[in-house]
């Protein structure tokens, strides 16, 4: 549903149910409302409602000239785009599926995040602050020095035989070495994979196997907390498995995290490995811009499916320039003052739309944290905050809710005025966790930026524009520009109005991810096929009255764990790849304060006893395979699982002993063996 007249006239009702403002009184319990303050909007880029439907209304009627507008103006093309700005089909009705914007266009997403900046006369202002785990462990880089390390490092990769469309894999933690990587890989059209460095070996060397790159970037060892993660032993591990399937890689570059791992303490192949610090800073601090087409592949992230088998999502580069841009601009109303942070790590899509290239293309100053944010003690982001003045502050709701359970002492024992806007992103936040959010860290002065997107999409679909309109604890509101939200039901009716359904988006948007590298099917199958003429997010959304959208959570077999998203199927093939697994189902739970936590119905071979060591040998066989964040939070020992007479496990049922809503089974009439629910529920302790 497009926002008409009709939403404008609910919006302007809302002032009307309690409220509290920015800045004048804190958000309880009985606040449907945050307005923000009129201090606020007057200096907001968007500064009212009606500001943003005129603009919302214009990039749904005319989207060409939309975007064409804003690409033009706020970036550099070597040669300007083809006279149609963008053509799309998303009907599978109509022939295959395919997304294109600005194609013709040529230009270069690390040219404008670095040189276009440098020339505007930004090239002594601090691209990046890096936090080191260790407090008091920092460094920064201006434009200028981050321009000559991207330079330095593609020189390295051209030497090392990385061209124009070639893959490089990036395994690394969040080093300042991350972001010049990925820029690297930009600069010289290599299409970069950045894997989350939690990821376990196996998981990675599947990740290898797909894309077959060139060079994998790696560091010895990191420390997280108290604890190091040696990173360079599950390359090498991944690397003989790849090597396995035939995919042999010629060079490791590593990089030597000395406050982790000494070198000499690192375990090395000659001929394959290389120390970056030995070889890269001899290289050029120039280096040659590969111009590319704006539908050139950029990045691939591998993101999880239901299937098992992680699905890589293909993003190209001019259009997602432009759109990570934009929406980093109005969404979190930046200003050249503002100093940002982004707690995310570059594994995931947060941190290449909202940690590298948005922030890098508006031209800001971002902090880089290698750390966990509890160490050494859960006041260490608030630390940061008041060491970097810190004004723009974007964060998971899991990070929010663990914060909120340490106490408010660990955050008002900081002085956190540097704070302007505060962000929520990965999952949906509850209401409460907002409103802590709002009243404790932001002192009820700062709104909250409560995003709602998927790697997908490479950003924002729906948000709040700071100081644009009154901000729903819990609710993502409303959409940006050129995004057209829809509710549809079962048979992909649109539902109008005050209505909960399957989210779908209509018509195309300019960071809208083209295709799963090498599976067009399966891109068409997952995100087109299930309502035809439009794309499916996969979500559950709720639209209130006011036109509000509430995001419900996922409706497939993916879990969102910490705003990780899991395939149940993942888990449940590490599972039974147990030697005394005989058959596992995955469902989700809710968890305090990782959002969803994974609950795993087991079903062991026959004459093997349940004990605690097998539960923890189960567990372990998951963190190996796919990563920690995958780990199990429950074995539910299970005889048996309730299957149809065609042998599909009803996992409605699962969730609900689960959840224990036992008094919510529903019909178990079509159950090959209905007495399993009771074995099933008598174990739930055990």
């Amino acid at each position: 549903m497009g926002l008409t007249d009709l939403d404008l006239s609910a919006a302007r009702k809302i002032p009307r149910l309690n409220a509290a403002v920015l800045g004048e009184s804190l958000a309880t319990e009985d606040d449907n409302v945050i307005l923000p303050s009129d201090q606020f909007s007057s200096r907001a880029h968007v500064s009212s409602y009606l500001q943003y439907l005129e603009m919302y209304q214009r990039s749904i009627e005319d989207p060409a000239g939309f975007w064409s507008d804003i690409a033009s103006s706020e970036f550099f093309w070597k040669k300007k785009w083809d006279q149609q700005v963008y053509s799309e089909n998303l009907d599978v009705r109509k022939g295959e599926i395919k997304i294109e914007w600005f194609k013709g266009g040529i230009t270069n997403i690390c040219y404008n995040c670095l040189d276009r900046n440098i020339e505007a006369g930004l090239g002594t202002k601090v691209a990046l602050y890096w936090e080191g785990n260790e407090p008091g462990f920092d460094g920064t880089l201006t434009y200028n020095e981050l321009l000559h390390k991207v330079c330095q490092l593609a020189n390295f990769l051209k030497d090392n035989g990385v061209r124009k469309g070639d893959a490089v894999v990036i395994y690394m933690p969040m080093l300042m070495e991350l972001p010049i990587a990925m820029l690297a890989c930009a600069r010289i059209g290599a299409i970069h994979s950045v894997v989350f460095a939690g990821f376990s070996s196996e998981s990675l060397a599947q990740r290898i196997i797909d894309c077959k790159p060139k060079v994998v970037i790696t560091c010895n060892a990191v420390k997280r907390g108290s604890k190091v993660i040696h990173l360079k032993d599950i390359v090498d591990a991944a690397l003989t498995e790849s090597a396995e399937n035939a995919v042999s890689v010629a060079t490791c570059l590593t990089y030597e995290n000395e406050s982790a791992l000494k070198r000499e303490s690192t375990k090395w192949k000659e001929g394959r490995d290389i120390w970056w610090q030995d070889v890269v800073p001899k290289y050029p601090t120039t280096c040659t811009v590969e111009w590319v087409d704006a539908e050139y592949p950029l990045f691939l992230l591998y993101t999880s499916g239901s299937t098992g088998k992680p699905k890589g999502v293909l993003h190209t580069t001019g259009g997602y320039m432009v759109y990570t841009a934009t929406t980093f601009k109005y969404a979190f109303d930046y200003k050249p003052s503002d100093v940002y942070w982004c707690t995310a790590d570059c594994g995931w899509i947060t941190g290449h739309s909202y940690v590298t290239y948005g922030p890098l293309l508006n031209g800001a100053s971002v902090v880089v944290f290698e750390g966990a944010p509890n160490y050494p003690d859960p006041g260490r982001c608030w630390e940061i905050v008041d060491k970097y003045k810190v004004s723009i502050f974007y964060t998971a709701p899991t990070l929010v809710r663990s914060l909120m359970r340490e106490g408010n002492e660990y955050v008002t024992r900081y002085s956190r005025k540097s704070l302007r806007v505060l962000g929520s992103v990965g999952e949906p936040i509850n209401p409460s966790a907002w409103r802590w959010f709002f009243n404790v860290v932001g002192e009820s002065r700062c709104p909250i930026s409560d995003t709602w997107w998927q790697t997908e999409t490479g950003g924002f679909m729906i948000t709040p524009l700071p100081g644009a309109w009154a901000q729903k604890p819990g609710s993502a509101t409303f959409p940006f520009f050129g995004v057209q939200p829809v509710l549809v039901d079962e048979k992909g009716n649109e539902i109008e109005g005050e209505c909960s359904g399957y989210l779908c988006l209509k018509s195309s948007w300019p960071s809208a991810f083209r295709t799963l590298y090498n599976d067009h099917e399966r891109y068409e199958t997952t995100y087109f096929k299930p309502f035809p003429g439009y794309y499916f997010t996969g979500d559950g959304c709720t639209r209130d009255k006011d036109g509000y959208y509430w995001l419900t959570g996922r409706v497939d077999d993916v879990i969102n764990v910490s705003g990780h998203r899991i395939g149940t199927a993942e888990v449940e093939s590490a599972l039974v790849s147990h030697p005394q697994c005989a058959e596992a189902a995955v469902v989700g739970i809710e968890h305090e304060v990782k959002g969803q936590g994974i609950y795993a119905f087991v079903t062991i071979v026959d004459s093997v006893p349940y004990s605690e060591e097998l539960r923890k040998s189960l567990i372990l066989m998951v963190r190996n395979q796919i990563g920690a964040f995958a780990a199990p939070d429950k074995i539910h020992w299970a005889p048996g699982l309730p299957k149809t007479r065609s042998g599909k496990i009803m996992r409605r049922i699962l969730r609900k002993i689960a959840s224990k809503q036992l008094d919510e089974l529903g019909d178990t009439s079509t159950l090959a063996d209905p007495g399993v629910i009771d074995q099933l529920i008598e174990l739930a302790d055990r």
